[in-house]
């Protein structure tokens, strides 16, 4: 038998009597179809998500489509089964569109019988969450440029950050990352005709006057069941897209300021980068490291290793700390500093600034990720360059110029081949022949998830900002580029092959001096990039961003959305394309 309804939606959370506007503990909303009623922002977390409680029935499995608005608009489909709607005892639905009468489209059976029904889902219009003096829009400009039909269903995560007015006033001994970096970070998803379809309300998770809820969500990625991990400043966080909160862990008693990437590994654990409280320094001080401490935290939030970076590689090498642009260290973009070096002393204060010793930001490790053929971390450090290091703490190789590497560390670094295997010659700056190059002040060196045919091969995705490049600055800042940049790894043979490259020919209309990132989509043979802060260093000029999908084999453009951020040397962080077929299963 089929059926189907119009259905209307509502916002109740608690029954309400009709007739006297009372409480009523006992009668429930009224049904909005052969199940129960809707409820809107079931969490208190994600205002663009509702679900369709089961008013008491038993279904098995659904089919949800949020049709897409107007003739151009994007639905949004996906399955649910069994475990998902016994989780939230409904069936949840994603991708709402903000202050919009949603018409949502569920499909299931029920005693036997094909059930196809409308609901009307109405939203509360889009919370910006920050009021900044300057800032007019709640959310940051998009303008689609391109999307080929094959690519109109996907779904980006954008991570945008806002200044917090005062956070600075607010100081914490020892504080880095989280106390001197504050931002308001915007958390949202993006469909391809530029509507967003789903938002965090970071305001329940940030919070200025609070220590233990300052910093900047970052690190944000999504599991295999769908789920998104990240952290902030002293805590980590699990969410579904639901909105519902899976856990909320602080750091490890003795260390501190989380931020830029964690990521999960397969037997439930996550690595996440931090800092250690109160180091004992070779030399007997005690200080806050910056950046350096790769922690393993279990599936309970206990911590299970520790990689202590400033034992594993040389926290004194400055070669290309010294080559970097004064003005674009971190997020703390100063105009009057750009294209001049950074001036790096020995005996600099201790903090979060570019110096060498622990205590300093000589590493910056700004991602992490994890190789289960060998069980061991692949890291970005933005001021050393790319290495893989075993459970052993023994460094298995460098991706980075030779020069400044020393003793057995120097042994580790690749050796740069071509496609048929021949030694190409590099100068210890880097400059290579051919078209092989390094990665410089890079973000997001990541696994691309490929199998190849020699076991001793591994290849890696990186975006390479390429502040730095050849450790020096050009004569023009004009003259900078960044990419997105793949290589294959010979583990055996300590050889490195660049395969792949985009961005350079787009020059520094391209170039995003931080932050940013790049990653292989295996279900579409793309590229996926985001060259996150465009025309950061124009004085006066609104940075933006770009993100694009491209075509592995041909380059061709598949994606390309520009956007235009809220204020002058704004920041974003990363975007991502997420994958709605696991929301549900």
């Amino acid at each position: 038998m089929f059926k189907k309804t119009v259905l209307a939606a509502t916002l109740a959370t608690v029954a309400l009597s009709a007739s006297a506007g009372k409480f009523n503990a006992i009668k429930p909303p009224p049904a909005q179809g052969a199940l129960g009623s809707v409820v809107v922002n079931p969490y208190g977390y994600a205002p663009q998500t509702a679900v369709v409680d089961l008013g008491g029935h038993e279904i098995t499995a659904a089919k949800v489509t949020v049709q897409g608005k107007g003739k151009k608009g994007v639905d949004i489909s996906y399955d649910v089964n069994r475990e998902t709607i016994l989780n939230h005892n409904g069936v949840p639905i994603f991708g709402l569109y903000a202050d919009f009468d949603n018409t949502v489209t569920l499909e299931y059976v029920k005693n036997g019988d094909k059930i196809k029904e409308d609901y009307s889902i109405w939203t509360q219009p889009l919370q910006g969450g920050a009021v900044v003096n300057g800032v007019k829009n709640n959310y940051p400009e998009v303008e689609v440029k391109k999307v080929d039909s094959k690519f109109k269903d996907r779904l980006y995560m954008m991570n945008y950050l806002l200044p917090v007015p005062g956070s600075y006033d607010l100081e914490w001994k020892g504080g880095m990352g989280a106390m001197n970096w504050d931002r308001h970070t915007f958390t949202y998803v993006l469909d391809t005709q530029g509507e967003t379809r789903w938002t965090l309300d970071t305001n329940k998770i940030h919070d200025v006057n609070d220590r233990s809820k300052r910093g900047i969500i970052m690190g944000i990625h999504q599991m295999d069941n769908g789920d998104i991990i990240f952290g902030q400043g002293q805590k980590i966080y699990r969410f579904d897209m639901f909105g519902k909160k899976v856990f909320e862990w602080d750091l490890p008693r003795g260390y501190q300021d989380f931020s830029h990437d964690m990521k999960a590994m397969p037997n439930g654990h996550y690595i996440v980068r931090a800092a250690k409280t109160d180091y004992l320094r070779e030399d007997g001080k005690r200080v806050h490291t910056v950046r350096d401490h790769i922690l393993e935290i279990d599936e309970h939030g206990k911590l299970v290793e520790v990689w202590d970076l400033n034992k594993i590689l040389d926290p004194m090498r400055d070669d290309l700390l010294k080559a970097l642009n004064a003005g674009a260290v971190c997020l703390n973009i100063d105009e009057d500093k750009m294209g001049k070096k950074a001036d790096i002393e020995p005996d600099a204060p201790f903090g979060d600034l570019p110096g060498v010793g622990a205590g300093r930001n000589w590493a910056h490790v700004n991602s992490v990720d994890y190789d289960v053929a060998d069980d061991s971390i692949i890291l970005s450090l933005r001021h050393q360059g790319n290495v893989k290091i075993g459970r052993d703490k023994e460094v298995k190789w460098i991706l980075s110029p030779s020069a400044g590497w020393k003793g057995e560390l120097a042994k580790k670094v690749l050796k740069p081949v071509d496609s048929k295997g021949r030694a190409l010659q590099c100068s210890e700056k880097g400059e290579c022949e051919g078209d092989f190059d390094f990665t410089y002040t890079q973000h997001t060196t990541w696994l691309n998830g490929k199998t190849y045919k020699d076991q001793d091969v591994v290849g890696i995705v990186s975006f390479d900002n390429g502040d730095g490049r050849h450790l020096d600055q050009p004569a023009m800042p004009s003259m900078k580029y960044s990419r997105g940049v793949e290589y294959k790894i010979n583990e055996k043979d300590m050889t490195v092959e660049q395969t792949w490259e985009y961005g350079k020919d787009r020059g520094y209309d391209w170039y995003s001096v931080v932050t940013s990132n790049t990653r292989y989509m295996a279900d579409r043979d793309t590229m996926e990039l985001f060259s996150a802060n465009i025309n950061m260093g124009i004085k006066g000029k609104r940075s933006g961003g770009i993100l694009n999908e491209i075509d592995y084999r041909t380059k061709d453009v598949k994606v390309e959305m520009e956007f235009t951020w809220l204020m002058p040397r704004n920041a974003a962080y990363r975007a991502m394309a997420i994958d709605v077929n696991k929301l549900g299963n």
